[in-house]
């Protein structure tokens, strides 16, 4: 009984390796084909921030990627929107400059919404829904550098963020995109 125990224990340590391998695996494919789907995404950018997120480590298929994608967008907007209300603490701001982030707060508010409705509509298996409510979310980013973009010579203090964001909320809607 005792000579078996080695053999136990290798087969155990070959599976456990087995079993991380195939989950990194998800993610990295997953991140390769939504850069397909939109080359907008980053492989690299994708993958960091899927394996940033300890739920991903136990997915297994795209389709269990996607409410964490989901999930971490919508911390992001949440994130963006503590960004902002930092910013529009400055009381010295120019009234353009403070009317821009007030739109953005609003965009990236309404953006956590849309990213759970369609988490939710995602998990319904109502995909349709899900990939226009996320879609609505994208809008954000944009909207929200745009309205800098409109007076000449003002720099939006949140074009990191509104890039990162724009990747982070394209990711679900690419693995949608793969699973349905």
């Amino acid at each position: 009984m005792k000579s078996s125990s080695p053999l136990v224990y290798t087969f155990l340590a070959f599976f456990f390796l087995l079993l991380v391998s195939v989950r990194s695996n998800v993610i990295q494919d997953s991140c390769d084909k939504a850069a397909k789907v939109d080359p907008n995404i980053n492989i690299d950018f994708c993958v960091a921030n899927l394996e940033q997120n300890p739920k991903s480590k136990t997915a297994t298929s795209t389709e269990e990627l996607v409410p964490i994608s989901i999930e971490i967008a919508t911390s992001n907007a949440t994130s963006i929107s503590s960004i902002i209300s930092k910013l529009l603490e400055n009381k010295d701001l120019e009234k353009y400059t403070r009317s821009c982030l007030e739109t953005c707060s609003e965009l990236y508010t309404d953006a956590g919404s849309d990213l759970q409705s369609g988490g939710q509509a995602f998990e319904s298996k109502d995909y349709g829904t899900a990939k226009t409510d996320i879609s609505a979310a994208l809008d954000a980013p944009e909207s929200c550098e745009d309205g800098f973009k409109n007076k000449k010579g003002l720099v939006s203090p949140l074009t990191k963020e509104n890039n990162n964001f724009s990747q982070l909320t394209a990711i679900p809607l690419a693995f949608i995109s793969m699973v349905k």
